[in-house]
């Protein structure tokens, strides 16, 4: 359970510093145990079900002792012995820890509270003028660990949640060594070793396929449910399962840098970066539960000394400032606003959306304008020959032309020029070749001087080129000895999903979308249009494009802050100086998942408004449970210093609006 008030972030960041153990909420990184993980409870915390056993135990103790208190006419003394079992069976580890944090200096937590507190109920009967209270103690005893019983069931499903997401690195790799597939441990597999994966086999490692075919299920990296296929070539990527035929890939990294191993730690180091909200609800329960006690102390001795009369009224107050100390626990807030940020971090990663703390949660979820790059982020990043207009020559020849004066280039366009045409063994003789630098190339084809290029290079040519104004993207053309022959249009795609992206995110409530691109005005103008784009800037270098980001920032409005989403690699500067950094299409890179705050593994805009309202949903229950636990302790703590709140309120004031809280922040997780 969460320590309400010393400056530890858990009950077992609590007990290992009580052992001279490092505190893991400290500003140093921690080390996250992978074990902590797995299990999720402290050797010293009792199962759901040991726990239900005793609580069950307590309650049928409680009603024996009440019956036995009804039926008989025993002394208080001995009504006292008839309900201590019951108590020490619902208490006797409460009572435990109390005295264990007060001996590590750090008596202020609930289990203290409840132990004076539930003590004092048993005892405010031997004080002159007072009632007996034995089963109200008991109660509160009780109900406090049905509390403790809702934590741990939530806790638990949070973190086997967690643990499903986790469980994506098999322990064993079949590596070729010998002519043979022998099983070893993953971490032991050399980059450039072959492995076998079989049907059914979680890929241990990251490589490339060398033989066979299949389809891979790569709903633990992507949160995508549609299968992908893999031929000879491509890339799959650890913590994927073999669909269907047996692959052989050659390793391309090593255990601890493959994809499944950056995803993990990615997960589990989550945690370290607190956000505002939780920062805020430590330092509350620092200042807050000392001074509950105080005034606990206050309410029960300042007023029977005013009022003259000490040892008769003594007995109420005390019981007024008993009930104060129930209600006063904090652990509503300390347990369920991390627990809610904690299912958020959850919640995104199980749909292929990694966050590396809380605190990028909570500005995510404050995002007004959205930066997108385009190249890689809104299109497809591949070019490709969309129309080609021949003037006197036919389509096919114009291509044919292209194709081979671009066949030794190794730019972009000249790929997509000798995509369009594949074939190049038709007799034809290329010499000559001359590539001029930002104009395009020269070269001889059958003894025809052809020039394949921009606008400037027609000119340096002498042939009369002709504008096209029609389409968005690169046009590229054609000349022959002189004479112009037409031109090829290419441009880059727009993914499949960007126009949805782009509305999704306008749904969410973002307010700016600005494109930023380092690609030439016309072709980010097209784009802008087609997908809805409220700004754009084009033929941007890096340091451009952080300028007009600064800009962007200088022009924010109270904490709304700004979102950059770029491929991780050549906007690096920008991720970092953005309030959010999310990096596009991040399956397998290094670069990107070091880069940003955000990584969606797989290359679909689309996610990013699935994020932001995953972001601003967290924050809102987050917010809720805040509101609501304080407003209702508030509430209680006001009626029982004036004596109008029974033992069974405070009882709700505590345990109850835990609960109720807790349920709430299980709600992230869905």
């Amino acid at each position: 359970m969460s320590c309400s008030c010393c400056h530890h972030e858990n009950e077992k960041a609590c007990r290992g510093a009580l052992r001279g153990k490092a505190d893991p909420g400290a500003s140093e990184k921690p080390e996250v145990d992978e074990d902590e993980v797995d299990e999720g409870e402290d050797d010293d915390d009792e199962d759901p079900a040991t726990l239900k056993r005793r609580i069950i135990a307590a309650a049928v103790l409680l009603v024996a002792a009440v019956v036995i208190q009804r039926v008989t006419d025993l002394p208080l003394w001995a009504q006292l012995l008839v309900f201590l079992p019951s108590y020490v069976v619902a208490g006797g580890s409460v009572i435990a820890e109390a005295v264990e944090s007060f001996a590590g200096g750090h008596p202020f937590d609930e289990d203290f509270l409840m132990s004076i507190a539930t003590v004092g109920a048993l005892l405010i009967g031997f004080v002159p003028g007072g009632e007996p209270q034995f089963a109200e103690a008991v109660f509160v005893m009780l109900f406090f660990q049905v509390g403790e019983l809702f934590e741990g069931i939530a806790e638990g499903n949070s973190r086997r949640s967690i643990k499903e997401l986790l469980d994506i690195r098999p322990d064993a790799a079949n590596v070729e060594r010998n002519g043979e597939a022998v099983a070893v441990d993953p971490s032991t597999v050399q980059v450039g070793e072959v492995i076998l994966v079989r049907p059914g086999e979680k890929i241990p490692l990251d490589g490339t396929v060398v033989d066979g075919t299949s389809s891979l299920d790569t709903r633990a990296i992507t949160g995508e449910s549609v299968p992908r296929s893999v031929s000879p070539g491509e890339d799959a990527f650890s913590g994927c399962v073999n669909l269907s035929g047996v692959l052989r890939l050659r390793v391309t990294k090593a255990f601890g840098e493959s994809t499944a191993s950056k995803i993990i730690d990615l997960v589990k180091n989550a945690g370290s970066n607190k956000s505002r909200s939780e920062k805020f609800i430590k330092r509350f329960a620092r200042v807050y539960t000392p001074i509950v006690v105080l005034l606990a102390i206050a309410v029960a001795v300042v007023p029977p000394l005013a009022s003259g009369d000490f040892a008769g009224s003594f007995a109420t107050w005390l019981l007024r400032a008993l009930t104060f100390l129930v209600v006063s626990c904090p652990c509503a807030l300390v347990l369920s606003v991390p627990l809610t940020f904690f299912g958020g971090i959850g919640g995104a990663s199980k749909r292929g959306i990694l966050v590396k703390g809380s605190n990028y949660l909570e500005a995510l979820a404050k995002a007004q304008t959205v930066v997108f790059d385009k190249t890689g982020t809104l299109t497809k990043g591949v070019f490709k020959v969309t129309t080609v207009h021949p003037s006197v020559l036919g389509e096919e020849r114009l291509l044919h032309l292209a194709a081979h004066v671009e066949h030794n280039s190794t730019h972009p366009i000249a790929a997509a020029l000798r995509d369009a045409y594949p074939s190049d063994d038709d007799g034809c003789v290329v010499t000559d070749v001359t590539e001029e630098a930002g104009r395009g190339v020269l070269a001889s084809v059958n003894g025809h001087r052809v020039a394949v290029g921009n606008d400037r290079l027609m000119e340096e040519v002498g042939a009369t080129w002709e504008a096209c104004h029609t389409l968005a993207g690169t046009i590229v053309h054609v000349a022959v000895d002189g004479k112009y022959a037409g031109h090829i249009h290419i441009s880059d795609e727009v993914k499949d999903d960007s126009r949805e992206a782009i509305a999704s995110i306008r749904a969410e409530g973002v307010r700016h979308c600005v494109m930023l691109t380092g690609d030439r005005r016309d072709a980010a103008a097209g784009v802008a249009r087609d997908l809805g784009i409220d700004e754009f800037h084009a033929e941007l270098l890096p340091a451009g494009k952080v300028e007009q980001v600064e800009r962007l920032l200088s022009e924010r409005q109270g904490d709304a802050t700004l979102a950059f989403v770029g491929d991780g690699i050549n906007d690096a500067p920008v991720l970092a100086r953005a309030d959010v950094g999310i990096a596009m299409g991040a399956m397998g890179s290094d670069a990107a998942i070091e880069a940003a705050d955000v990584v969606l593994m797989d290359d679909k805009p689309s996610k990013i408004a699935v994020a932001i309202r995953i972001a601003r949903r967290t924050a809102r229950i987050a917010r809720q449970n805040i509101a609501f636990a304080i407003a209702v302790k508030v509430a209680i703590l006001c009626l029982a210093a004036v004596g109008l709140a029974p033992m069974w309120l405070a009882i709700f004031g505590d345990v109850g609006v835990m609960v109720l809280c807790v349920l709430n922040a299980t709600q992230t997780l869905r």
